[in-house]
């Protein structure tokens, strides 16, 4: 969130820094603030400047320097550069063949680049502009498309055309070509923060997403149901490739972050947008995810498509020395085979199967998807939150694999073992390992000494990895009574012996909210965690509650109410 500007001169302070970490490239001019490069191409005969409103980094700055652009003017957040700092930053770079101007299709711009070039003009200054408006979302109204995120692949491929020593008239015409074969289209789920009252800009219902917004903050052209991701992309790419010229040639994808959707959304994103765009019968040239034309601090993304050319595949390869490094790198024409991922495969198990065991694996899924959201809360105050959302995974997909050699203790096993990571997965998947060495059967009840040996040697196996104690505030203050209740109970012979592990869990996962944390990530907050229950045991004893309601249904009704301890 945008909480950390300066409350003095916001946008000449960054563009400061931009320059200290990028030393002998960045030029910083104060009064007119603009940035220039230090560092030009021999050949360059035109210089391309460009600019616009502050809160869209690294756009614009970020393609400063050799094989991008000239000069910078930056505008307050979200406002246009005034044209004194224009012409000032033209007439500082202007070469011999002249000026040409980027302007993003927003009205303060399209009039403050326009006097400035009127000015220009004036001085005897060669200067052409390119006009980017490539918002599909602004498509037919009255002003046009806006300008978007299309602006970061015409900055690069005029930038590397440019040191190839183009002219001002051969540029111009080239710019506006690619404009006209790029369109963008942008969706958000929340707001960016506005620097003048630190709330969002604009409320959005819960479950829903703003469709078509601007890099400005705008609000889009409509408010949709929110959609799995794969659905989303979908509707975005048919809407693109609706409004491209129609043609042969590949396309270059962009995948752009607004401000606060992660690297992991955008690639993820980025590999849909190839399964789209293939299926589609379009050919990806190459997909750039990255945030590059930022909203401040928006939780949204835009995609934005460019028909290429032939010729200006080598223009987006060439290399730059600009302070944003864009992934150039071209996709192989067999794109769908040049980022296989290969699986394993499922190794293969001697012997009989064991009992299938699906009706605890069935009842411990439910116990958990209920208790999901306490664990994740639990875990919140803790650790990461991970946890209830790791647990709820693994079961899940112990579910997707039962019926297996080995039935549901050991799905369960190689669940946790092979495919939940974190702390307590891999820990679970020990536990789950050594108690499918029992039978757990669906029409009986397994041996309880057997059960009880199987629990014991878990309990080692995660002593001996995670070190664990009873008293550290873990899953072993659930595990270990569990494991000696069990025991003790098999060896009296007594009627219920998984309800007295499951009680015996239950009172070890309450009582670790009285316990100062020694192990784990709730170690890390200290004092802070107490009156916590421990969301580790608290899955320990969903699985021995789950155990007793399957083989001891009458005895378990009397167990403690797990929830009311998660509430604690």
């Amino acid at each position: 969130m945008t909480h950390f500007l300066p409350s003095a001169d916001p946008v000449a302070t960054a563009a400061r820094g931009l320059a200290l970490a990028h030393p002998g490239l960045v030029e910083v001019h104060r009064d007119p603030l603009f940035l220039r490069t230090r560092s030009s191409a021999p050949g360059r005969t035109v210089a391309l400047v460009s600019g616009g409103g502050s809160g869209h980094e690294p756009l614009h700055t970020g393609l400063l320097g050799p094989g991008g652009l000239d000069a910078v003017c930056p505008g307050e957040v979200f406002a246009s550069p005034h044209n004194r700092q224009i012409h000032a930053a033209c007439t500082a770079v202007a070469k011999d063949g002249g000026v040409l101007l980027i302007v993003k299709n927003y009205t303060g711009d399209v009039i403050n680049f326009g006097i400035a070039a009127e000015r220009l003009r004036h001085d005897g200054v060669p200067v052409a502009t390119v006009l980017v408006d490539d918002d599909l979302a602004t498509d037919g109204t009255a002003t046009g498309r806006r300008g978007t995120a299309a602006t970061v692949v015409l900055e690069k491929l005029l930038g590397a055309r440019a040191d190839q020593g183009a002219g001002l008239d051969e540029l111009a015409e080239l710019g506006g070509r690619i404009v006209a074969r790029s369109r963008s289209l942008a969706v958000a789920a929340r707001a960016q923060t506005s620097p003048a009252t630190g709330e969002p800009a604009f409320a959005l219902d819960p479950g829903t997403l703003e469709y078509g917004v601007g890099i400005h903050g705008e609000r889009g052209t409509g408010t949709i149901g929110r959609l799995p991701v794969d659905e989303l992309v979908e509707r975005m790419t048919d809407d693109l490739l609706a409004a491209l010229p129609a043609g042969r040639e590949r396309v270059l994808a962009v995948v752009n972050g607004l401000g606060a959707t992660t690297g992991l959304e955008l690639h993820a994103i980025g590999s849909l947008l190839h399964d789209a765009l293939t299926a589609r019968g379009a050919e990806p040239l190459a997909i750039v995810p990255g945030t590059f034309t930022a909203a401040l601090d928006m939780a949204g993304f835009s995609l934005t498509l460019t028909r290429m050319e032939p010729e200006w595949v080598g223009l987006w390869t060439a290399p730059a020395g600009t302070p944003l490094v864009l992934p150039s790198r071209t996709l192989a024409a067999d794109s769908a085979g040049a980022a296989v991922v290969r699986t394993a495969a499922e190794p293969e198990q001697d012997g009989p199967a064991a009992p299938s065991g699906g009706a605890v694996l069935d009842r411990f899924s439910e116990a958990v998807s209920g208790f999901r959201d306490d664990l994740t809360a639990l875990d919140q105050l803790v650790g990461d939150g991970d946890f209830g959302d790791n647990l709820l995974g693994g079961v899940r997909r112990a579910v997707s694999r039962n019926g297996a050699r080995g039935g549901g203790m050991e799905a369960l096993a190689r669940a946790f073992l092979d495919d939940v990571g974190g702390t307590s997965g891999p820990l679970f998947g020990l536990l789950f390992q050594r108690l499918s060495t029992v039978s757990w059967p669906d029409d009986g009840a397994p041996d309880a000494g057997s059960a009880a040996e199987a629990a014991s040697a878990g309990l080692a196996a995660v002593q001996r990895v995670g070190g664990a104690e009873v008293g550290d505030s873990t899953l072993v203050d659930a595990l270990a009574p569990a494991a000696d209740a069990l025991g003790a109970a098999a060896r009296d012979g007594a009627d219920a012996p998984f309800t007295a592990a499951a009680e015996a869990a239950a009172r070890g996962a309450a009582g670790t909210a009285d316990l100062a944390p020694r192990r784990g990530r709730a170690s890390y907050v200290g004092e802070r965690a107490m009156g916590v229950p421990d969301p580790g045991a608290l899955g320990v004893a969903l699985l021995f509650t789950a155990l007793a309601d399957v083989y001891e249904p009458e005895a378990a009704t009397g167990l403690p109410d797990l929830r009311r301890i998660a509430a604690r």
